[in-house]
């Protein structure tokens, strides 16, 4: 069995596409709350890796639902800043 652990390895590996398959497999085991609420997280991190902007989002608001004070509202909120970002200099000659 796959851990959050796990997970998290290749995430930091860079292995994203191997790390969103084994959130999938985390997800349907269905586990508690809080682990869903992890695992939510994780694979947002790995569509943001990828450049998925709108499934990390995406992400990050199920596992806000789950755990409101849990790491994905700051990840969600620094996701809208970069997303938000307009450089006037470079779109107003």
């Amino acid at each position: 069995m796959i851990t959050l652990d796990d997970i998290r390895q290749l995430l930091a590996e860079s292995r994203g596409e191997e790390a969103i398959a084994a959130v999938d497999a985390v997800i349907a085991a269905s586990p508690s709350r809080q682990t869903l609420a992890t695992a939510y997280y994780l694979r947002g991190n790995a569509y943001r890796q990828r450049g998925d902007w709108r499934n990390a989002m995406n992400n990050y608001l199920e596992s806000i639902d789950l755990d409101p004070d849990g790491p994905a509202a700051e990840a969600y909120r620094a996701a809208q800043q970069v997303l938000s970002f307009y450089n006037h200099d470079l779109y107003n000659p």
